[in-house]
């Protein structure tokens, strides 16, 4: 019997708690700034990425929050953590790299598939500036593939899309190899052993 988490308090609490050290806190190091300037550095990206979490976050919350009182009639304080964590988890890959309006239109769509925020979003969103602040430091001269609709070409959404494609065939690989001893131990035995004893005289024999 499958049992649904009850305890709505500590649903909440642990949503907020994830909120602000999902993303942000990825950062290593904060006090880095970046060339020729004084008042940008790491914590910019910290600060981009605090705030993209919280829109991607918000919205897919509220989506949830709406959504699910017009399918089921009644509002669910759990549904709506649900749908923030699932918001969060979509601005994950693009959290540092992406623009504010790009959050709220990515937070949503993890209804749909959150592999989708995570790798599809990033690929057609990510700011060439701020692929290079994330990943450089702001370094000059650095070229990095960005967002295809920004300009970036297909360079980051098909390293992304290979990616996915290799996720989805282990995904679909490896439960046929955890079925494949089960398989052939039915063929060579009759009736599989449900006691320790039983398998010790199995191995004597």
């Amino acid at each position: 019997m499958t049992m649904r988490g009850h305890n709505a308090t500590l649903v909440v609490l642990g949503t907020f708690l994830l909120w602000f050290g999902f993303n942000p806190g990825s950062f290593d190091k904060i006090l880095v700034a970046q060339p020729n300037t004084a008042d940008q550095g790491n914590w910019t990206g910290v600060g981009r990425t605090a705030v993209t979490t919280t829109l991607a976050g918000s919205t897919a919350g509220i989506v949830t929050l709406f959504g699910r009182r017009l399918l089921v009639g009644h509002w669910d304080a759990l549904d709506v953590c649900n749908g923030l964590l699932g918001g969060f988890v979509a601005i994950t890959s693009g959290c540092s790299v992406v623009e504010p309006w790009a959050a709220i239109v990515c937070g949503p769509n993890w209804m749909a598939d959150v592999e989708l925020g995570v790798y599809i979003f990033t690929g057609l969103f990510a700011k060439e500036e701020f692929v290079i602040q994330a990943y450089d430091s702001g370094v000059s001269g650095v070229v990095r593939p960005y967002g295809l609709l920004l300009g970036g070409g297909w360079g980051r959404i098909g390293a992304q899309m290979i990616e996915l494609l290799v996720i989805v065939g282990w995904g679909l690989i490896s439960p046929a190899m955890e079925a494949t001893p089960t398989l052939l131990m039915q063929r060579t035995v009759d009736t599989p052993p449900r006691f320790y004893g039983e398998y010790m005289r199995m191995q004597n024999q």
